[in-house]
């Protein structure tokens, strides 16, 4: 890429993307609606570091053990991707595993559950997309037990190393193999954008202009 992921995640949308995506038959790569950034300014973009939890009744000998271990080994640029199968019992995250995460280099986190602490997230000022708050510790109710295998959330697979790009419409993902091919369609597809927006706005109709560019 020539552009750096700080200046792609600036210059594209998560709707611009899904549509390159979909162009090329990759047309299950939005995670779930429901997946929101905490604070709706937040972009993300990044490879993703994959997490699996899931729901559990009893504490484990070793709680917190793998999502310790995931998040010491986050490297700078990363995007943590936790899968909960949707669990709704308990916060996976929150404040203290930002700081780490941050810390580490992370410059985001998305997740199907639950995160908590979501004041001083906002705070601090990094990226956390969840499903919804709750106040209750995941020990005893949610329990990590892989990093760094595909995982999935919905109907998207997301694989270590896929790029994940977030905004206020949604998380997208890109996978690894196509990630050249998608970025350079999405920069021409972003500038061809730009163009049918001028056009627009100085009163062009709209089909005589989507009959121009084929964008809408």
């Amino acid at each position: 890429m020539s552009l750096s992921p700080e200046e792609l995640r600036d210059c594209l949308s998560s709707a611009v993307l899904a549509d390159v995506l979909d162009g090329l038959g990759y047309r299950q790569n939005a995670l779930p609606p429901i997946v929101r950034p905490l604070n709706p300014a937040w972009k993300i973009f990044g490879r993703a570091a994959t997490l699996q939890a899931v729901a559990v009744r009893v504490e484990p000998s070793h709680p917190y053990a793998i999502e310790m271990e995931c998040i010491d080994a986050l490297q700078p640029g990363d995007i943590l991707i936790a899968a909960t199968d949707g669990d709704r019992g308990s916060a996976l995250w929150g404040e203290l595993l930002s700081t780490s995460a941050r810390a580490r280099g992370a410059v985001g986190v998305v997740l199907d559950g639950l995160t908590r602490d979501a004041a001083r997230i906002l705070a601090m000022d990094f990226p956390v997309f969840a499903a919804g708050f709750s106040p209750l510790d995941s020990k005893g109710r949610l329990d990590c037990v892989a990093r760094g295998r595909p995982i999935r959330f919905g109907d998207c697979l997301v694989c270590p190393g896929d790029w994940v790009f977030g905004d206020i419409d949604g998380v997208v993902v890109i996978p690894s193999e196509a990630a050249e091919t998608v970025l350079a369609r999405a920069l021409e597809k972003a500038s061809g954008e730009n163009r049918v927006r001028d056009e627009l706005a100085r009163g062009r109709g709209l089909r005589e202009v989507f009959a121009e560019y084929r964008i809408l």
